[in-house]
């Protein structure tokens, strides 16, 4: 499962980079993983109150913070894709399951 996310992950990242002229250096993935944390961080302080709401209602807010998990998932596979880190294998060691068992 990861493997396939990873692989649609770098497709679309691949070919967004490519229409837009956009270098992805090995910094280029750990600078986007920051810049998504950060938008994430932000998200969450809207829904929270804790920033302004811009006029968003708290529906939009909470898809506002999902859209922003989903892309700080991306970046975290599409790191991992890059360095060829074995995710499989650290989740069974960190997290003490097999992801490929998950029903």
């Amino acid at each position: 499962m990861l493997a396939d996310l990873m692989q649609k992950f770098e497709k679309a990242s691949a070919s967004y980079a490519a229409s837009n002229s956009i270098e992805r250096d090995p910094d280029w993935f750990m600078l986007k993983l920051q810049e998504e944390v950060g938008e994430v961080t932000q998200a969450w302080n809207r829904l929270t109150a804790r920033g302004r709401a811009r006029g968003k209602t708290p529906e939009e807010m909470r898809q506002d913070l999902s859209d922003e998990v989903a892309d700080l998932l991306g970046h975290v596979l599409l790191l991992a894709h890059h360095n060829q880190l074995n995710l499989i294998g650290s989740i069974e060691r960190k997290w003490r399951f097999d992801p490929a068992s998950i029903d």
